[in-house]
Parts: structure tokens; sequence; C-alpha cells
């Protein structure tokens, strides 16, 4: 008895097993295509913007799946003319592909762009579809639309870091040595440094070999391997504006200390190398019915002729106390042209006139532009 009983036992587990088997084979599931694309529209134009929130919203009409199962979507692009058989980019559809459309942002599109071979800040037609699948079985839609985009002008990735390197440059040829350039604002970098004329010089994006490099044409920053001169020797300010791929490099004839009483520049600045002007002078603060006045601010003048003032980043009207060289305090930044607004003040140390507190105190200042945010520190030379 119990040896038929283990015989019924053994034949029901491979009856089942089998069973199983045949139930779980594996059976792709064969999907609709899509009938009806809705958005954006035939045709459509779009100028890309590089926000980061900046999208364009594509949907379409639901496919259908054998199983009953939610279909993948792609939106895939091609160059206009093309028949989507080697398309040139695809995105999945939001929420990785389950949805029936999609948030494509204008970076991405800037990328389709570039594949399908448009330059910076071109305009150009690609066309559009979506294809549906579900397992290995995939079906392209019914229909396809034209989509014309002006690329951004800017670059699709913005570097974190930049630099100076080559033989124009306070560095050198040495790519450990090159110029790091802050960055102000994001997408902007900024450098204050001296170039060599006649000697080329480029931006890399790590003081290393192997760095990505960009250069500068004219107004323009391009990628790739280039080189940049400036016809004369001297002290430049090179702005930077990734996000449209723009720059501007200007000539600085001199940096100087502005004594508000005055109305003048009362002694230069001279550059001294890494992004820092440095110079020292007496200082006497102007006697006034109230008291003694010690306001000052920098002026800085191109070789243009042009002129730049530059003033407290975070408004003021007491002096520094025992605040240190690293306090916000000495934060600089760009100011109006004018006497008196955004202004510093300095201790009475600093008062080197015969009738001052310190009577024939020399003070040294150092303008300093080689770090995030810029500043000055202000000591006795003597």
């Amino acid at each position: 008895m119990k040896t038929i009983f283990s015989t019924i036992a053994l034949f029901s587990v491979v009856l089942f097993a089998t069973s199983c088997t045949e139930d779980m084979e594996y059976k792709d599931s064969k999907v609709s295509s899509v009938n009806q694309l809705y958005e954006p529209t035939d045709g459509k134009e779009v100028v890309l913007q590089s926000s980061a929130s900046a999208s364009l919203f594509f949907e379409w009409e639901s496919a259908k799946a054998e199983d009953s199962g939610a279909p993948l979507y792609e939106v895939v692009f091609d160059k206009e003319g093309g028949d989507f058989s080697k398309p040139i980019y695809k995105v999945l559809s939001d929420n990785g592909g389950s949805l029936s459309y999609a948030t494509i942002s204008h970076k991405t599109l800037n990328k389709v762009g570039a594949a399908a071979g448009l330059n910076s800040g071109e305009t150009g037609t690609l066309v559009w579809t979506v294809m549906a699948s579900r397992g290995l079985n995939s079906v392209m839609a019914k229909e396809s639309k034209k989509l014309t985009i002006t690329r951004l002008v800017g670059f699709e990735e913005i570097p974190a870091q930049l630099y100076l390197t080559g033989s124009a440059t306070e560095g050198g040829m040495d790519a450990s040595k090159a110029v790091a350039c802050a960055s102000p604002e994001k997408d902007k970098f900024e450098v204050f440094t001296k170039l060599e004329g006649g000697k080329t010089y480029k931006l890399v994006d790590r003081a290393a070999e192997g760095a990505k490099v960009f250069y500068i044409n004219g107004n323009k920053i391009m990628e790739g391997e280039g080189e940049t001169t400036v016809e004369k020797t001297g002290v430049y300010r090179i702005e930077m504006d990734f996000s449209i791929a723009s720059v501007t490099v200007r000539e600085v004839s001199k940096m100087e200390f502005y004594f508000c009483p005055s109305g003048a520049a009362t002694f230069e600045l001279p550059y001294v190398g890494n992004g820092v002007f440095c110079g020292q002078d007496k200082i006497e603060f102007k006697q006034e019915g109230w008291g003694r006045d010690q306001r000052y601010k920098f002026l800085m003048t191109y070789a243009d002729g042009s002129i730049q003032y530059w003033g407290t980043k975070n408004t003021t009207d007491s002096n520094p106390g025992a605040a240190t060289p690293e306090d916000p305090y000495f934060y600089i930044m760009e100011t109006p042209d004018n006497q008196w607004d955004q202004k510093w003040k300095l201790n009475n140390e600093f008062d080197g006139a015969a009738d001052g507190h310190n009577p024939g105190a020399i003070t040294k200042i150092s303008v300093i532009f080689n770090v995030e945010n810029y500043t000055h520190k202000v000591e006795l030379a003597n």
C-alpha cells in the first residue's frame, strides 16, 4: 500500500511540474501601434532655453497590448526626411516609459539637435514619432510629425571648474599650474590675470593632462582643440558665460584706492599676480566738523578709458573693528559710479596724518580676485 501511495504522489508532482512549465512559458505579447500623435503639433517651432526647467510636452494616443499589460513608449527622433530605421535619438516617456506622454527638457532636445548635425545656435527641422513595445515586440506609430528647433548658443554640459593654461599665462605650459577662474554666478566664470602678448592660451576644465579644452574665438567660447592670443602683454579681465557661449576680454590699465572724502583716487594698487592687486601709501583721514572721515572704495580703469567702481558687497556704515580679513565685511563687488555709496571705513590705526591717530602710518591694501567671494585686505606696512 505504501508503494502505491508513493507512486501516485510522484506522478502528481511530475504532472504539476509539467503543467507549471507549460503555463509559465514566456510568450511575447503583441502590441498595437500608436494611431495618433497629439503634441507638439506638426511643424511646431521652438527656440530652446538654457533654464533647467524649460521643457516641451509630447503626447500621443495610447497603444494596446495583447495581454492587457502596459506598453513601453519611446519618443524617437530622426533627421528631416529620415524613416526612423536608424533613429538619431530616443527618449523614454514619463514614469520610466509607462505613460503616453513625455516631458522632454530643452537641454535634451539640444542634444537631439546636435545628433542631427545642427551647430550651436543653428535652426533645423527634425521628425519625431513614438515606438510602443511589449516584451520583445515593438511597433512604430502610424504617423510622424516635424519639429523645428533652434539649438542653444551655449553648452549642454557646463564645466564645474575652469582654468587658463598655455604659454601666455602666469602658469605657463605646466598644466598643474593652470590659472583658476572664479565663478561669481551659475554658468559664468571670470578671471583677472596677466597674459603675454603674441603667446597662446586655452581654457580647460581641470588643472591636469587630459582635460576638456575650450578656446576663445572673437566674442564666443568654442569647444575643442584651439588656442587664443592677445596682441599685447597686460592684465586682463576675462568674463565667460557658458550658458550663451559668450566672452568679454578687457585689459585693465590700473586699480586704485579711492578716498571718498577727496572724491578721487589717491594711490595705485599694481597687479602682483595670481589675481591680486596690491599697493601701499600713507592715508590721511579728513577732518570734518563731526570727526575724521575715513570712507573708501576702489576704482578700476580699463585700457579703453572706461571705469568701474568696486565697493562693499555687504552694506555697512561702520568700520571693521576686530573683523579678520576673511570676514564678509571685506567682500567687494561692482558698484555704481558715485562718490559715497557702498563704501567701507578704515580703522583709526590707518590714519597716518600728522594729526591723525597713527602719524606716519603706511597702509598696505590688497584686492583679491582669486577667490569665490572677491575680497580685500587692509594691514599696516610699517
